[in-house]
């Protein structure tokens, strides 16, 4: 069940009347945490229903871990080891399986031995990464002590399968999301209209601004030998937007739909794309697991408490593993690693880098100083993003090689027609694209100095409706209602 589909449009509203109908004082304080876990479950299963099993496998796994933890006679670092090898073995047999298995037969073949590993012909269970994530989470939180074992198996159960950030998260942490479902919620009208304003944007830059970039961004990475460079930048560019506003887009469905039954999910966007440095935007872009690699992989690592060497390691290693998580795909692995040299090229260039700022005077004009770093950072972005997207490394390959080629002839009027209608495109379809990509990085400015949900409180009804309704009616004009796939959905 998708966001954006009529299922869900029918299937969320039940939901919510019936949260708050079953948490009403004259039921058990039970029931409305079995509905939501029903509904979840529901949820999860209109995707494939044998695939539920494996997320009850993980669920049932972290849980019973979780108390044996707590009991005397367990070592909890045995029991730890447990639950993170079966969890892991799950999402490794079915994500990466025939991953290992194909690089494995690539090596052997060019070693000349002839050996074939069988591959797992199966379907990749939506959502995998991410429950695996916050279960594993949860685990490595109760070993530390930071949050008791739940006893409860409803309540656990909900944790890990909330239907609003099951699929595509915020993955988030035991701490903040499990004890919310303990306490009895009742309706309360300014959770439901800012979760509803929310879940609205969310939706605006889904289906208005990322799938109408889709048909360009598609057209040139699946076909990349019958554009050049000119289109290449064009299409990164879009693909960088697409990308945020699909995957940002999800996040704010996802947080709003939980605010309006009056849970919070942390914050998973925050205008990347005005960050002045590598390590300014990994903080503003999926947040959540930004934080849990940061938490569960680097700091145990050693973090940057070590020598420079091993945090350097540290850091390449963290990235890698993340590019991992993204995809069982050396494009994957490339892009994870290059924002990690990235991030190890940023450090070992600090010193220098503020000298030449002070050498050329860039101190004394702050303000195109940040143009600048924002500049750069974006370009940096969209550079490592040409991996992300590419189907396979020669198809990466081929991208980087040509580049350069095709600039000329946007020079001309007859070459920029062609370079418009080479997308399959009206000249109209690209300005629009252009527009509502500059119209959302407008709102972002303003939000960043102010909290427009709460500023629009305070103004007069008549301007609220109207911006409400102006919203509603780009979603329904502008809206490409093809049902499409968030991408994080194949993570």
């Amino acid at each position: 069940m998708l966001f954006n589909s009529l299922q869900f449009v029918v299937f969320f509203p039940i939901v919510v009347i019936a949260f708050f109908f079953a948490s009403r004082s004259r039921y058990p304080e039970w029931l409305p945490r079995l509905l939501l876990l029903a509904a979840s479950l529901f949820f999860y299963m209109c995707w494939n229903p044998w695939y539920v099993l494996l997320m009850l496998a993980s669920v049932a796994i972290t849980w019973l871990s979780g108390i044996l933890m707590e009991r005397k006679g367990f070592h909890k670092g045995a029991v730890l080891f447990l639950s993170l090898f079966l969890n892991l073995s799950i999402l490794i047999a079915f994500k990466y399986y025939n991953f290992f298995a194909e690089s494995v037969f690539s090596l052997s073949s060019l070693l000349g031995i002839p050996w074939k590993p069988s591959s797992l012909n199966v379907l990749l269970p939506v959502g995998i990464s991410f429950y695996t994530f916050q279960a594993l989470g949860y685990s490595i939180d109760v070993y530390r002590g930071t949050v008791p074992a739940e006893r409860n198996f409803i309540t656990y159960a909900l944790f890990v399968t909330f239907f609003p950030q099951l699929v595509a998260g915020p993955i988030e942490r035991t701490a903040n999301l499990l004890p919310q479902f303990k306490t009895r919620r009742a309706f309360d009208y300014d959770n439901a209209a800012d979760g509803l304003k929310l879940m609205a944007w969310g939706m605006f830059k889904k289906v208005v601004i990322a799938d109408r970039l889709s048909p360009l961004v598609n057209a040139v990475f699946n076909s990349p030998e019958s554009f050049n460079g000119a289109a290449f930048a064009v299409a990164t560019v879009f693909f960088a937007f697409q990308i945020f506003c699909d995957f940002s887009g999800y996040s704010d469905i996802a947080i709003g739909s939980a605010r309006v039954m009056g849970f919070r999910l942390m914050r998973n966007f925050d205008r990347p794309y005005f960050s002045r440095s590598i390590q300014e935007f990994w903080k503003r872009w999926h947040i959540s697991l930004s934080s849990w690699f940061k938490d569960y992989l680097y700091i145990p690592l050693g973090g940057n408490r070590a020598a420079t060497g091993r945090v350097m390691l540290n850091l390449f290693i963290t990235f890698t593993v993340s590019g991992l998580w993204h995809g069982a795909n050396w494009t994957f692995l490339i892009w994870g690693s290059l924002n990690g040299c990235y991030l190890i090229a940023s450090s070992l260039t600090k010193e220098w880098r503020r000298s030449v700022v002070k050498a050329v005077r860039l101190d004394r004009v702050p303000r195109l100083h940040a143009v600048l770093q924002v500049g750069i950072t974006f370009a940096l972005t969209c550079f490592a993003w040409i991996f992300f997207r590419a189907n396979d490394i020669g198809d990466a390959a081929y991208i980087l090689g040509h580049l350069h080629t095709g600039w000329g002839q946007l020079l001309h009027m007859d070459g920029l027609r062609l370079f418009i209608h080479g997308f399959g495109l009206e000249n109209k379809d690209l300005e629009l694209a252009t527009l509502l990509i500059v119209f959302m990085e407008a709102i972002h400015l303003i939000q960043g100095r102010w909290n427009i949900i709460e500023g629009l409180k305070t103004k007069p009804a008549v301007v609220r409706w109207t911006l409400y309704y102006g919203l509603l009616g780009a979603i329904l004009w502008f809206g490409v209602f093809s049902m499409n796939d968030f991408i994080y959905f194949q993570f």
